[in-house]
């Protein structure tokens, strides 16, 4: 695609990006929820999010379906108030809806694999009445304008226009840091041209190119983004990459999923998991507050554990630099 079309495109995209912006008065919400509220909160969210990754990572889904799938999450939670015992069922609905969009559909997990690896407690009846729940509440038909679609964008751009050829951008790098940020609630606050732009010029100063910075400069103009907003989301991300390299940070692994794909525990599982679900029939349209008060914490005590702690390989390393390759997990699935 040549220059002119990039731009243009571009600018198509930034006009319709508010179209598929979570409300921010949700979101608010849910960072102002505490843990043992009845309504999800920023931690519970954001661990769920680690979950899809997990996954995301594990199916060999990519990173379009992993911003999808959260974006889609974000939209539904800042619209509905739902109880924590259903976010399960909600998140994996948005995985399973994102991969029908993005993935070849030879490379789709069936329905109840992608239940039973995922340690849910519902059934396929309930994740596919969740589906048509989310779809209509946000009109969902097959695209979404998120973060990633102005990272690619800008990349392209930057490619086409640069006449410094020794330096080049790792789009693969960019990916995985933002997937870092999209594992906090906070970054869905941001507009998708601007965490992509705060992104790609910390890359850009990361490897000192000029020539670079100067089309990023360029971008900014064009679509017209104040400097402030761009340096409070820049000073954001810095912050967010820095927190994960720290050693204070707690580094995810990926050996408790492994461990479900074991041939021991896949034939535990193979006659358990279509057991009837404790997890009651999911009402369709706003959840009752008078329903059971069960806490986040509860719901991963009781079965549903988060997999945050075993984030595929793309979560090892500094950036969360490589995704973890399909062939990888069938080679742990055939020892």
């Amino acid at each position: 695609m040549d220059a002119f079309k990039l731009m243009k495109e571009l600018r198509v995209n930034y006009e319709q990006e508010v179209d598929y912006l979570p409300k921010e008065t949700g979101l608010s919400l849910i960072e102002s929820t505490s843990q043992d509220d009845s309504r999800i909160s920023a931690k519970c969210r954001d661990a769920k999010v680690e979950d899809l990754w997990s996954l995301t990572s594990f199916f060999g889904y990519s990173t379009q379906t992993f911003v999808l799938a959260v974006n889609l999450l974000d939209r539904f939670l800042a619209m509905m108030r739902i109880q924590p015992k259903h976010l399960s069922c909600v998140s994996l609905s948005c995985l399973h809806m994102a991969a029908k969009v993005t993935e070849e559909e030879c490379n789709l997990t069936p329905t109840d694999e992608l239940i039973r690896i995922g340690q849910c407690r519902f059934t396929v009846s309930d994740l596919c009445r969740m589906e048509k729940i989310v779809a209509e509440k946000l009109n969902f038909k097959c695209k979404a304008i998120t973060a990633l679609t102005f990272l690619h964008l800008y990349h392209q751009i930057t490619l086409s226009h640069s006449t410094d050829r020794k330096e080049t951008l790792s789009l693969e790098k960019l990916e995985a840091q933002l997937k870092a940020c999209l594992c906090r609630i906070s970054f869905s606050k941001a507009k998708p041209s601007v965490l992509a732009l705060s992104l790609m010029r910390q890359e850009i100063e990361a490897v000192q190119s000029e020539d670079m910075l100067e089309i990023a400069s360029h971008i900014q103009r064009h679509l017209k983004i104040a400097d402030g907003e761009l340096l409070l989301w820049s000073e954001r991300v810095a912050q967010c990459l820095s927190d994960y390299a720290s050693p204070e940070c707690s580094k995810p692994n990926h050996k408790r999923l492994q461990w479900i794909v074991s041939r021991r525990t896949a034939q535990n599982l193979h006659s358990s998991y279509r057991s009837i679900p404790e997890l009651p029939t999911i009402p369709e349209g706003c959840w009752d507050e008078s329903e059971s008060e069960d806490s986040c914490e509860d719901v991963m005590s009781s079965g549903e554990e988060s997999l945050s702690s075993s984030l595929g390989s793309d979560a090892e390393g500094r950036f969360f630099p490589l995704h973890l390759r399909r062939q990888k997990h069938r080679q742990h699935l055939d020892a």
